[in-house]
């Protein structure tokens, strides 16, 4: 009767089972959950997408996923760039050489390392 069972409607069993339709597959895909798209579910409350189980972020360098998921949405260019505020003075999340070199007043990786030994 069908061709694939996908135990899911996040985005993997989403993705597979709009990919093997597209293939003339025949596909039954069941969920647990009342809604699909898994842990990237939003929901409209007042006219404002939130995020029920958390704010995702979707990245990637390859352009021919990037091209792939464009199809379905559109996606911004968003680049996370968190930062930290310590006494006053703010410092990049996660730890990086500029947070060091803030920190501590250190150039090099191996200063970074001997000082978190010491």
């Amino acid at each position: 009767m069908y061709d694939y069972l996908i135990v899911g409607a996040g985005l993997y069993g989403a993705v597979f089972a709009h990919e093997a339709a597209k293939a003339g597959k025949k596909c039954l895909v069941v969920e647990k959950r009342p809604h699909i798209a898994g842990n990237i579910y939003t929901e409209d409350v007042d006219s404002i997408h939130v995020h029920r189980y958390g704010a995702h972020i979707f990245h990637t360098s390859n352009e021919e996923v990037w091209n792939y998921v464009n199809q379905f949405a559109r996606f911004n260019n968003y680049i996370n760039s968190p930062v930290a505020v310590y006494h006053d003075e703010l410092y990049n999340l996660p730890f990086n050489m500029n947070t060091f070199s803030k920190l501590w007043n250190i150039k090099t990786p191996a200063q970074a390392k001997a000082f978190i030994q010491s």
